[in-house]
C-alpha cells in the first residue's frame, strides 16, 4: 500500500484531483490495478508484482546480458523531474534506474541484450 500512497501523493503535486487527465489515469489504470491486487486470486488476478531481483534471474537465464543505461538519457529524465517536484527522486545502481517519490521506489527500468 506504500507503493500506491506514494503513487497518488506524487500525482497530487501537478494535477488537481478534480482534473479530467487526473481522473482518466486514475479510472483506467490505477482503479483496475489496484482493484485486481487487493481483491483478486487465483486466476482472477492480472497484476503481480515482483521484485527486480526475479526479473533478473529470469532475463540471466534467458540468455540475456545486462546493457548499460545511457548517462544522456538518465540526467534528461532527472531534470524533467526537478521541473514537478523536487521529492522525485532518481537513483542509478545496480545497472538500474530506480524512479521514486520520497524514496520510495514507483518504477524500476532496466535494459538488456
Amino acid at each position: 500500500m506504500n507503493h500506491y500512497l506514494a503513487v497518488f501523493e506524487s500525482i497530487d503535486v501537478k494535477l488537481a484531483r478534480d482534473h479530467k487527465e487526473r481522473i482518466n489515469v486514475e479510472q483506467h489504470c490505477l482503479a483496475r490495478e489496484v482493484v485486481n491486487l487487493v481483491a483478486c486470486e487465483g486466476v482472477e488476478r492480472e497484476e503481480r508484482h515482483e521484485p527486480l531481483g526475479k526479473w533478473r534471474s529470469r532475463f540471466h537465464m534467458a540468455g540475456f546480458k545486462p546493457y548499460p543505461l545511457s548517462s544522456y538519457v538518465n540526467a534528461t529524465i532527472k531534470g524533467l523531474l526537478e521541473s514537478y517536484s523536487e521529492k522525485y527522486t532518481l537513483e542509478e545502481r545496480d545497472g538500474a534506474l530506480y524512479l521514486g517519490w520520497k524514496n520510495q521506489p514507483l518504477v524500476t527500468s532496466c535494459a538488456w541484450r
